[in-house]
């Protein structure tokens, strides 16, 4: 059994099984706790597969939100319509920035991404997220511990400062082979690009095979000290 002790609740237990890792217990808690007003922002990488799997067994027709930049890879979207086929009752949200590319383009330069990574990070996903979560009471996130230093010290439910939320975590205690153990035992659909040496799939400029797989977000923003898009800083 895993307690919680939140900021202004009392003690919540949640079920440790062997399978789920307490990510079921934790996603029945998050629904039966906000049900309409949880929000999951996806972006179609392995974890959020299996994660929306895991939802689907609690909410069939469970809010989706996807950061549509504008700059993924046309697999990203293979991926979103492969999930829609096997998860009719999900309502996939695909939120876009105020500007568009060429839209950016003129007004910060060619190339955001380069020449101001960060800039471009929060005009494509943290102004739209943070639009996005503020009809929402709580949203849920597929961050794992062990995909970085900086997230080892996520808890299940987080008091989210940035965007003045609740983040729901259920996936904190599983382990890569633990995601793709899960993908492979319930045949789910996943992103084509995961056999190509992208554990993490991003925009397209900002991402390329990990170089290590003691690192797998090492393939991210390659070359800069950048690790994070914003999202969960």
């Amino acid at each position: 059994m895993l307690t919680y002790r939140s900021w202004k609740e009392p003690a919540i237990t949640f079920q440790h099984d062997d399978s789920y890792k307490g990510a079921l217990s934790v996603l029945k808690w998050a629904y039966g706790h906000y049900g309409d007003q949880l929000v999951y922002a996806c972006s179609f990488g392995i974890e959020g597969i299996v994660l929306m799997d895991l939802i689907n067994k609690v909410k069939k027709d469970a809010i989706i939100v996807f950061l549509d930049t504008g700059l993924h890879f046309k697999e990203t979207y293979e991926t979103i319509e492969a999930v829609k086929e096997r998860y009719p009752g999900f309502q996939i949200m695909m939120k876009k920035p105020e500007l568009t590319v060429e839209q950016q383009a003129e007004k910060y330069g060619d190339n955001l991404w380069k020449t101001a990574p960060n800039l471009c990070c929060e005009l494509r996903k943290v102004t739209p997220l943070r639009e996005t979560l503020s009809a929402y009471s709580a949203w849920l996130s597929g961050l794992r511990r062990e995909q970085s230093e900086g997230r080892r010290n996520t808890e299940f439910i987080n008091k989210d400062e940035k965007f003045k939320s609740i983040k729901v975590c259920p996936l904190i205690h599983w382990t890569w082979k633990d995601i793709w153990r899960y993908a492979t035992k319930h045949d789910l659909p996943y992103h084509p690009l995961h056999d190509q040496g992208y554990p993490s799939i991003g925009c397209k400029p900002c991402t390329s095979p990990a170089f290590t797989m003691d690192d797998l977000r090492s393939g991210r923003w390659n070359g800069l000290s950048k690790t994070e898009c914003g999202l969960h800083e």
